[in-house]
This record gives C-alpha cells, sequence and structure tokens, in this order.
C-alpha cells in the first residue's frame, strides 16, 4: 500500500510503499476512500505533540470500508461503511471509561498520533473508534464530518442553547460554515459573525438567519440589540476575533470555543460577573458522538465545502489548509 508519512518534525511528506497491515485483537483493517486535511495535523507535520514517535502517517478525519478484523470483534463486519476521528479509541479500564466519560480517559487514544492515520490506503483502527457511515453520506463528506464536523455539532447541542435562542458562530470557514448549518438545523436563531460584506451571501445560503459585519458596524451593539446571544460559537482561532465578541452575550450567555488560538484572549471579567457569562472550550467528541453527527447530518441535509486531491498530491493539499486558501476543507482520495 501507498502511504503519505512525515519522517521527522517539520520534515516533508513522503509517499512511501508499506506492506498492508494485518489488524490485532479488538482491531479492524479499513480501506480508505477518502481522508480529511485538518489544522491538526500540524501536530505531526511539525512534530509539536509531546512524545510523538517517526515515522508517522497523519490523518484523523477517516472514511472507508472494513476490509478485515482481528479476534474479538463482533461489531463491526467486511464491508462495512466507517469513520475514524480524532478520539481514536480507548482502553476501558481507568476510571473514567467505566463511567462512560471517554474525553477523560488518560488511555485514550489519538489517531494519527498515537498510531498511523488515513493518509494511506488501508488503516488499522481499535474497534471502539469506529462510527457508521450513513449510506446517503458520501466518504469525502464523511470524513471531514468525523472531526470538523463532530466538534461544531458535538458544541452545539450540549451548549445549553434552546430551540429559539440567539445563537451566533464567529467565523464562516472550515468549521463555521457547518457551525451555522447545524445551528439553523437545530432551531437555533442563527447569527453569521464575519468580516466584509462579501461573506453575507454564503451565510445566508448556509442558513443564517442574520450576518453581521465587523467591518461595517459593531458585531456587540448588533447582537445586543438582538438580545445578546445565548452561545456565541468562536470558530476562527483570532484572540483577538474571539476577545471582542465577548461583550454580544447576553445574560447567562455562554462563548464556547472548538478552535484554539494562539495568543492568550484578553477578557475584562466585570461583564461576565455581572451577566453570569463563561467562556468555555469544547472537545470534539468520542466515535459515538462521531456517529450522532453523521447521521444528524444525513437527517437533515448538513454537507461540508470540500475540494479533493489525490493522496499523490498530498504535500499540494496540506498546503492549500495550512494558508487557508482553500474553500473550506481539504480531503484525499484514494483512488481505489
Amino acid at each position: 500500500m501507498t502511504v503519505a508519512q512525515i519522517s521527522k518534525p517539520g520534515g516533508d511528506f513522503e509517499l512511501v510503499e508499506r506492506d498492508i497491515p494485518e489488524p490485532g485483537p479488538r482491531q479492524v483493517r479499513i480501506k480508505v476512500e477518502a481522508c480529511g486535511v485538518c489544522h491538526s495535523d500540524e501536530l505531526v507535520k511539525e512534530g509539536l505533540w509531546p512524545g510523538l514517535q517517526f515515522p508517522r502517517v497523519p490523518g484523523h478525519e477517516i472514511a472507508g470500508r472494513v476490509d478485515a478484523s482481528g479476534d474479538g470483534v463482533t461489531s463491526w463486519k467486511k464491508g462495512d461503511r466507517v469513520g475514524v476521528g480524532w478520539h481514536g479509541g480507548h482502553d476501558f479500564v481507568c476510571e473514567s471509561c467505566r463511567r462512560g466519560d471517554f474525553t477523560m480517559c488518560v488511555q485514550r487514544k489519538v489517531t494519527g498520533i498515537d498510531y498511523d492515520g488515513g493518509y494511506a490506503e488501508y488503516v488499522i483502527a481499535p474497534m471502539e473508534a469506529l462510527a457508521a457511515i450513513p449510506d446517503q453520506v458520501p466518504a469525502e463528506e464523511a470524513g471531514p464530518f468525523m472531526c470538523a464536523g463532530v466538534t461544531v455539532f458535538n458544541a452545539l447541542r450540549n451548549s445549553g442553547a434552546c430551540p429559539g435562542d440567539v445563537v451566533a458562530v464567529q467565523g464562516v470557514g472550515g468549521l463555521g460554515h457547518l457551525g451555522v448549518q447545524y445551528a439553523r438545523k437545530m432551531g437555533f436563531n442563527t447569527v453569521a459573525l464575519g468580516k466584509g460584506a462579501d461573506k453575507e451571501p454564503l451565510a445566508r445560503k448556509l442558513g443564517a438567519h442574520y450576518y453581521i459585519d465587523s467591518a461595517a458596524v459593531d458585531t456587540v451593539t448588533e447582537l445586543q440589540k438582538l438580545g445578546g446571544a445565548r452561545v456565541i460559537l468562536a470558530t476562527a482561532p483570532s484572540a483577538k476575533a474571539i476577545s471582542d465578541v465577548v461583550g454580544g452575550l447576553g445574560i447567562n450567555g455562554n462563548l464556547l470555543i472548538p478552535a484554539a488560538p494562539n495568543e492568550p484572549l484578553t477578557v475584562s471579567v466585570f461583564p461576565l460577573i455581572m451577566g453570569r457569562r463563561q467562556i468555555s472550550g469544547w472537545y470534539s467528541g468520542t466515535a459515538r458522538d462521531s456517529q450522532d453527527t453523521l447521521e444528524f447530518s444525513a437527517l437533515t441535509d448538513v454537507h461540508p465545502m470540500i475540494e479533493k486531491f489525490p493522496l499523490s498530491r498530498v504535500a499540494e493539499a496540506y498546503e492549500q489548509m495550512r494558508s487557508g486558501k482553500v474553500r473550506f476543507r481539504v480531503v484525499l482520495t484514494m483512488g481505489h
């Protein structure tokens, strides 16, 4: 099989041939059909993850079919359409796993970091990392749902907002264009926050009831005219842009951050205290959360906007993602 690996921190992508691996106990082998290229893949490319071992194949937005199973696998069979995301399995041993809180598991695995990921024609994954892909979701769309999709879907459905509440999505990019769709489909009074009038037609097409252009008006003032946001989902990783919208929260409002900026936020605490407002982060989710994302997306007709590249053009695909030139998610296709 062909894989795209990184051999050292900051190294170039290398297309190499490897033997097709065999699954061990409680593992499945997936014949990869598509794999999204995510900003988090920089952790592998640049060697930023502590203890990362090289060579490593990145990729945690995997979609394909079960090709073989190891001993103890009873819930999946050959030919099943499956996806694997950032949460790449857990051990069921630690106390948090026994409670079902896999996000707190100290033994949880990260796909493409703790083991080789989906920039390859085949991948081995723990059986508990798999999510079933509905028939109506094509592989190239399922891939981005496994990280970008589940991150914003899971954040919104756990945000405390109720149908009819004002929910603002800051940024209309790789995460934000999905966040707007999910917010609308969940019944929220959906506001897209962006910079520039050119983004408004797309924001409204995606389902936004309102578009606030920070280049033309004061975002906080406009949100307060709507009664203040119950939730602001911050999807553009700019510390200044995120800090600037805190004042747009309503009473008991929640600034929810699934996309981490490199710089610290600068926030006045007094409005948080007086309005019982909060700032919180959100982890993507487990395989069950990913499957919920896929099923909700199929049910409500949510789609990622993607650009496809063959695995042979992995370096170009990665650069398109890293530079922000893509609209909005890059997906590698294996071309079996």
